[in-house]
């Protein structure tokens, strides 16, 4: 459906579905293209930071899963369908030109005569866009949009030569963005190294203790409620909240209507760690965090699992290095299972080999999280300026006000 917007200087804008602007895509099997191998993209594969396909898979057509079915070429854009909220979006470049991607994305492939690619590619980032998917979305666990919602996305076309200069402002602002991103990922591996520096030679020993001998309390999943009960009350922590972060960060949870009884058995502690327990992209599954010091109650959902150490044996910071390190996700990953998703369960977490160095070590390690912390603390406030400037540029830019 076409409707006319005024845009600043009183020019006429049309609104059309993303629909009415786009190619269709074809889906194919692997094996018919008649390939050695091919280079295939799902989920996993994209840098939902940098909104780039970072890790493609390079497979023997044959051994393709029964998802790589889309075949993508030169400038299309991949969303994708699960977790609208996490925007896993790429732009398609010249070196992933006539390969294959999941099912699990909806491709955008841009009529050149209508709408430029890249002004596409910045609307599928912006909040209007999100927001809209996200509110669509169906699925407790495991929220996702069909490719129909996406396509029947409005998106505001002005003329093309108007379309590639706001394509241009919004490169020019995301470069800034991209270039703050850098750099928390620099120091991301910084802690990495600092672990490995200090416990390398403990995690060459000959390991038998098991994690489940340094808990607390046993294992256990968290509280599960249906969506109508999300909008006010306890916080809880979901999967989302555990990815990105030194420690969890609790200003923007969700919450729950919970009674008294769910609160007590759900509830986490500061020094409380969290593993996602399943995840449709591999490397998703085993992520830890830990729980920072709270302002009030806090629970967590059912697809994570709630670990509580001693803290007489081991440190949670020196726990957390652990099983974020090369080591401790070797560990998880061997004992994650891959079917639909890939899930780990609480059996299989107590029974990873966790070497437990000196608790003054330990301590050690967790002063210098708690120092870094502090300044990234600081670098999340400059990269939220960023992402701001970033979706006020894109919102002016889509309303005509640039």
């Amino acid at each position: 459906m076409l409707k006319l917007v005024e845009y600043a200087d009183e020019m006429k804008v049309n609104y059309l579905t993303i629909r009415d602007c786009v190619q269709k895509t074809q889906q194919c099997d692997p094996v018919k293209l008649n390939r050695e191998s091919i280079t295939y993209i799902d989920i996993s594969s994209i840098d939902r930071q940098t909104k780039k396909i970072v890790e493609p898979q390079y497979i023997i057509p044959s051994e393709a899963p029964s998802r790589a079915r889309k075949r993508i070429y030169k400038d299309d854009i991949l969303v994708s369908t699960v977790r609208p909220n996490l925007n896993s979006v790429a732009f398609v470049s010249n070196q992933f030109d006539d390969q294959i991607a999941s099912t699990g994305f909806c491709v955008l492939r841009s009529n050149p005569k209508i709408i430029n690619p890249i002004y596409l590619f910045y609307f599928t980032q912006t909040n209007q866009f999100v927001e809209r998917l996200t509110k669509l979305s169906i699925g407790a666990g495991y929220p996702a949009v069909s490719d129909e919602d996406i396509l029947d996305s409005e998106i505001p076309l002005p003329p093309i030569a108007e379309q590639k200069r706001i394509a241009s402002i919004a490169q020019k602002c995301d470069r800034l963005r991209r270039t703050r991103r850098y750099t928390q990922q620099l120091s991301d591996s910084y802690l990495r190294s600092v672990f490995l520096e200090m416990f390398g030679d403990f995690l060459e020993l000959n390991v038998n203790s098991k994690f489940g001998d340094v808990l607390e309390i046993p294992l256990n999943n968290g509280v599960f409620e249906k969506n109508e009960k999300y909008s006010f009350g306890t916080p809880v922590i979901w999967v989302d909240d555990l990815y990105h972060t030194i420690s969890i960060d609790t200003s923007k949870l969700r919450r729950a209507k919970l009674d008294d009884k769910s609160v007590d058995k759900y509830e986490v502690l500061e020094g409380d760690l969290l593993f996602t327990r399943s995840s449709l992209v591999r490397e998703g599954t085993g992520q830890i965090n830990i729980v920072p010091s709270l302002k009030e109650r806090t629970t967590f959902e059912c697809h994570t699992i709630r670990a509580r150490v001693e803290k007489r044996i081991v440190n949670p910071y020196y726990i957390l290095g652990l099983y974020r390190s090369s080591y401790g996700r070797n560990l998880i990953m061997n004992r994650a299972n891959t079917a639909t998703m890939t899930t780990i369960g609480q059996e299989a977490i107590a029974e990873l080999l966790c070497p437990i160095p000196p608790l003054p070590l330990q301590e050690k390690f967790a002063q210098i999280v708690h120092r870094f912390e502090r300044l990234r603390i600081q670098q999340r406030e400059g990269d939220r300026q960023a992402e701001h400037l970033f979706q006020t540029v894109l919102h002016r830019a889509f309303r005509g006000e640039l």
